[in-house]
């Protein structure tokens, strides 16, 4: 999946994703990677960069989950007290945003989306191939049996 954390389309997908990974566990590989709609979603690159600032402490998913969870609270100030409700060190996580540090990540992401044929988001591949059905759970889940 491509993602933006800022995006209404991804926060409504996110629930819905979360239930077929859990059905589908040891069946599915899933990857997340970011495609924040810069100019649309003024939070979604800091958020992206939080996410891989999580990631460098160990807890992608967990700030990945939180964050879609935050009704859409992105700002710096909330990405580094999730940090700490996470039990990361948010100090680290604070100057990492600051400086920066993970935006190359994040751009790698992007860059590669729009080298796949991204457009918008969320956008799943399935078996290799952008999809270009519906998301919603037994559109998605059929896809990807129909792919295995």
């Amino acid at each position: 999946m491509f993602g933006d954390f800022q995006c209404p389309y991804c926060t409504a997908a996110y629930p819905i994703v979360r239930r077929i990974r859990d059905r589908m566990a040891g069946r599915l590989l899933f990857a997340f990677r970011h495609f924040p709609l810069r100019d649309v979603h003024p939070d979604a690159e800091r958020a992206a960069e939080a996410a891989e600032a999580a990631a460098a402490q160990g807890a992608f998913w967990q700030m990945h989950d939180r964050m879609y969870e935050s009704n859409g609270a992105l700002s710096r100030e909330d990405l580094v007290s999730y940090a700490g409700e996470l039990g990361l060190d948010s100090r680290r996580l604070a100057e990492e945003l600051d400086s920066e540090a993970h935006r190359p990540r994040v751009q790698r992401d992007l860059d590669s989306g729009l080298a796949s044929g991204v457009t918008g988001t969320p956008a799943f591949f399935v078996g290799g191939r952008l999809y270009g059905g519906s998301f919603d759970a037994q559109s998605l889940t059929a896809a990807l049996e129909t792919s295995a």
